[in-house]
């Protein structure tokens, strides 16, 4: 099987049910949703497999979610049964809660760093706002998007940013602290 098929040279690609331009925002929202993916697979390499089982655990299970997210998304048949659960939020909300026990209460925000996999899980936060909102943009032109897509992305940042704590914890490498604004963690 070759890699390359030739069909989009022209600018257009396949969607289940359809073709539409690369730029669409269809497109947009699950491509970004695979850069997000990527970025998780960067971010297990730099984990150590004893110390961060449990969060290693997590991220290729939310790496399996996101190939349903971005399936969903490009899914525009007529008859669409859809992959990702509301079940897959609820197993993020619960480790959140697990990670977020773990290290010391917040006060301050925090900047983006640490540890290398803390700083690979913060960029992959950042994209995951972004593919969040490129679903929202999406979301605003059509109602054909699973709610439950959107839900997931923006817990799923909030579980990267717990996790990035949880990984400069337990590597003995303190949060950074932004230092020019007061307590807004109470």
């Amino acid at each position: 099987m070759k890699l390359y098929t030739k069909t989009g040279d022209k600018g257009k690609t396949s969607l289940l049910g359809g073709r539409v331009s690369k730029d669409d925002l269809r497109v947009e929202a699950y491509g970004t949703v695979d850069e997000l993916n990527s970025f998780i697979g960067r971010a297990v390499t730099e984990l150590d497999q004893q110390v961060f089982k449990d969060i290693i655990e997590d991220l290729e299970s939310i790496q399996h979610e996101l190939f349903d997210c971005g399936g969903d998304l490009a899914n525009v048949m007529k008859e669409r049964k859809y992959k990702l659960q509301e079940q897959s939020i609820e197993v993020l909300e619960k480790r959140i809660d697990t990670l977020t026990e773990e290290v010391p209460p917040l006060k301050r925000f925090i900047l983006p760093g640490g540890t290398p996999a803390s700083a690979t899980l913060h960029i992959a936060r950042t994209v995951c706002r972004r593919a969040e909102r490129r679903v929202v943009s999406l979301v605003n032109v059509t109602e054909d998007v699973p709610t439950v897509v959107q839900k997931y992305l923006n817990r799923l940042s909030d579980y990267f940013f717990a996790a990035a704590r949880a990984v400069n914890h337990r590597s003995n490498v303190k949060d950074v602290e932004y230092i020019r604004g007061g307590d807004v963690f109470k």
